[in-house]
């Protein structure tokens, strides 16, 4: 009896095309500055979201608990505050309950009485709260202050089963939401600004975008000058001292000249995304890439020489072959002021994968012609 099958594999080595990249490259004429509100690029200092956390159980899981000594401690102290009572240990042994850490994050300005949604996530060797419910849980500040209590049936999104040594799942089930679960018992009190004024931070520092603002707002609602290249320092009118919300309405709807973002070329290896900004320039360089493909086919047999009854052996035998396939080399010129589109555009014609387009725009920044920042994400 004779088997035979076939597998092959691909071994990608590089070498090299020429690429000849002449005088520096821009952008002929730059985009039109656009208006930008205060309150779309910067925030008020000090006004922003508070996170909160606590630790609780989750009961009503079907066997899909955890057995943790720490959530049978938990479950035995919540029988016992409810004047519970237990023979043993073996009593709470149950996988029905899992121990959780609870998360929320508290928006500005919230008041007592206000829902929170919550986030709920497994401690333990807890497989799945599909279907568990969260008791009622403390969720504290990093001082240590209870803010709110959470409480409520869990929504994991999707499911997760196995059975059999066999599984299916659609989401991951050891982390659900409450959306609206919790219940804020005490505000978080928020100041605007001090006794004279208030700052302004940007979402980015930016030293020109930052003293545009200083000036647009100076000449539209109030005295207010650059601190450094995020900060702005906005100082109350009289009439406004006790109408604070007011002022601030008028600051965030002044319009601002964008700036240009610094040149910058953003590259994600994963998925082979190439993003080029504004401003990329390039110096002259010269850049080979190319390849060289060598692949490897492998065929395995199984070699019986006689049969069985008379000594003969199954023998696996393996027959290799190898082939090298040298790409050809071409060569593109680009012009003058040619700009980095215009290298990634003839590559593109070459059908130059991205993988290879990333390697070149590393390799012109490692030698100094790329001008701007590389960042690979």
């Amino acid at each position: 009896m004779n088997a035979s099958f076939q597998h092959s594999k691909k071994i990608i080595a590089s070498t090299l095309m020429l690429v000849l990249i002449a005088g520096s490259a821009c952008f002929t004429s730059p985009a039109q500055a656009a208006k930008l509100r205060v309150k779309d690029i910067s925030h008020v200092k000090g006004v922003r979201n508070n996170q909160l956390v606590g630790y609780g159980l989750v009961v009503g899981l079907s066997k899909t608990g955890d057995k943790s000594r720490s959530t049978q401690t938990s479950t035995a102290n919540l029988i016992n505050n409810f004047n519970g009572r237990l023979n043993n240990d073996n009593d709470i042994r149950s996988t029905n309950t899992a121990a959780v850490i609870v998360t929320a994050l508290v928006p500005p300005f919230a008041k007592e009485g206000d829902p929170l949604d919550v986030v709920v996530s497994s401690m333990a060797d807890a497989s799945s709260l599909e279907g568990g419910v969260l008791i009622s849980t403390e969720l504290r500040a990093p001082n240590g202050e209870i803010v709110a209590l959470a409480q409520g049936a869990l929504s994991t999104g999707g499911t997760s089963v196995s059975a059999g040594g066999s599984s299916k799942r659609t989401a991951i089930t050891t982390s659900a939401r409450i959306p609206g679960g919790a219940i804020m018992e005490r505000e978080i009190h928020t100041t605007i600004g001090d006794e004279a004024g208030m700052e302004l931070v940007l979402n980015r520092t930016d030293f020109t975008l930052a003293s545009r603002m200083a000036e647009a707002i100076t000449k539209t609602v109030g005295p207010a000058r650059a601190i450094d290249g995020s900060t702005v320092r906005v100082i109350f009118p009289d009439q406004f001292i006790d109408n604070r919300v007011a002022f601030l309405s008028k600051v965030e709807n002044v319009t601002v000249d964008g700036t240009e973002e610094v040149a910058k070329v953003v590259v994600n290896e994963r998925t082979g995304t190439i993003v080029i900004g504004n401003n990329v320039k390039l110096l002259p360089a010269a850049v080979a890439h190319g390849g060289i493909t060598v692949s490897v086919s492998t065929t395995n047999s199984v070699s019986q020489p006689g049969s069985l009854s008379s000594g003969g052996q199954t023998v696996g035998v393996t027959n290799s072959d190898i082939s090298i396939d040298k790409a050809k080399g071409s060569l593109v010129k680009l012009g003058p002021n040619a700009t980095l589109q215009d290298l990634v555009g003839a590559l593109n014609a070459l059908g130059v994968t991205p993988s290879d387009l990333i390697s070149v725009l590393q390799a012109l920044k490692a030698a100094g012609s790329l001008e701007a920042a590389l960042e690979i994400i």
